[in-house]
């Protein structure tokens, strides 16, 4: 797998990502539906309000919708999206994990969760460390397609990682390249 203009890890974590988007728009648009909400007004942004007032009374991704339409009132980036530090940012990404989440059908317990945590430490790489980073957007095709890795496979792409020097995190595209430097690095 190469880099690609949409995402430096890739297509695989690319289309991982705009189909998670997608998920997140259809959730959305359904919650306004429910609430006879016409999205882009003032009433979308009230909803948007309430529901993340109330993050356990929503699925996840209808809380990431309603956090992606407000803006932060101190740094004025998405809410819950802005550099850590940023106390209504932080606070807002601590309540996203109150959300609902449901696994999807036929895929093991717990796979909905790596999944959100996936695609929110992805899509504000920014708050957290470039270790991290790397390894949920090189886990996020798997998940996605339903496929959750034991805690010792997990460990164990985490003692890669740390293998690796800082530039290699940052380039590092595929498990299967990782395990291939990560495995230089043992020799």
């Amino acid at each position: 797998m190469e880099a690609t203009p949409d995402h430096p890890r890739g297509a695989d974590v690319a289309n991982a990502l705009a189909d998670i988007a997608a998920q997140v728009e259809r959730a959305w648009s359904r919650t306004c539906a429910r609430w006879a909400v016409d999205p882009g007004g003032d009433e979308e942004t009230d909803l948007a309000r309430l529901v993340a007032a109330e993050p356990d009374l929503f699925d996840w991704r209808v809380v990431d919708a309603a956090l992606q339409r407000l803006d932060c009132p101190e740094c004025g980036r998405a809410l819950g999206s802005g550099a850590r530090g940023c106390d209504p940012c932080d606070a807002a990404d601590g309540h996203r994990y109150a959300a609902r989440e449901h696994d999807r059908p036929g895929v093991p317990s717990g796979n909905e969760h790596a999944l959100r945590v996936a695609w929110s430490v992805s899509r504000h790489p920014h708050r957290h460390p470039p270790r991290a980073v790397c390894g949920f957007e090189l886990g996020l095709p798997e998940v996605h397609a339903g496929r959750l890795p034991t805690t010792a496979q997990a460990q164990a792409y985490r003692a890669m990682i740390d293998r690796l020097t800082d530039a290699e995190v940052e380039r590092v595209t595929s498990l299967a390249e990782l395990a291939a430097l990560a495995g230089r690095r043992a020799e």
